[in-house]
């Protein structure tokens, strides 16, 4: 195998092993969200209120299955496998992109999306913890539209006040959590948009890497046969 295909074939190993520990980051994040915030003995209901976590880990198997087959492909040297991660990769940054887009065209809705999480989390909660209580820890809020969402139970939850043994009215987060929330995304919006093209484009590099060494793979194989 000429020096040309082993470099490329070490960089494209590379890539795909920072991509694999990426993906197994997220998976345990993701698992350890999902065990966490939320304990619903009830695992259909679990599906339906923990989008996040779920989101977390299907991402992260996505990204270590696809980085398996880059990585097999480079080891082995194997067009098929090669060809294989490319496409799936091209389909990833493809996804990658609608997904830039729609958050680009379709801000408002994006946004009205982010409200109705705190919407679903305000109408699910539960005296255990639970999403309320994780996004008025991180927002620093409290209520879905303020504090005085609580008033009908005559006190505050610990996660409504930075002070958790000491929370009442004059210590507590004035701030509703959906304007935090949705306040939190429209301004880092800008940000995931951004980062979302540069992983797009790093992957576009690395699809082109793939497409070229299943192409001299394949090269090479045939000069042999002669």
């Amino acid at each position: 195998m000429s020096c040309g295909i082993s470099m490329v074939k070490y960089i494209l190993f590379i890539f795909n092993l920072l991509c694999s520990i990426c993906g197994i980051l997220l998976i345990v994040f993701g698992a350890l969200l999902f065990s966490n915030i939320h304990n619903i003995d009830d695992f259909a209901e679990a599906l339906r209120t923990q989008q996040v976590p779920i989101t977390m880990i299907v991402l992260g198997t996505v990204i270590l299955l696809i980085s398996w087959f880059g990585c097999c492909g480079a080891i082995r040297e194997s067009y098929c496998m090669s060809m294989t991660y490319s496409i799936l990769l091209f389909v990833l940054m493809i996804g990658q992109l609608a997904l830039v887009i729609y958050m680009w065209v379709q801000k408002d809705k994006y946004l009205q999306i982010m409200g109705d999480v705190v919407e679903k989390a305000w109408d699910r909660r539960t005296r255990r913890a639970d999403y309320m209580d994780a996004i008025q820890i991180s927002m620093e809020c409290c209520g879905r539209s303020g504090y005085v969402d609580y008033s009908f139970q005559g006190y505050f939850p610990p996660s409504c006040c930075k002070d958790t043994n000491n929370c009442r009215t004059e210590t507590v987060y004035r701030r509703g959590c959906k304007a935090a929330f949705v306040e939190f995304w429209d301004r880092n919006s800008d940000i995931i948009k951004y980062s979302g093209l540069v992983i797009a484009a790093i992957e576009f590099v690395g699809f082109v890497f793939a497409c070229c060494l299943a192409n001299s793979i394949r090269n090479y194989r045939r000069r042999a046969d002669y």
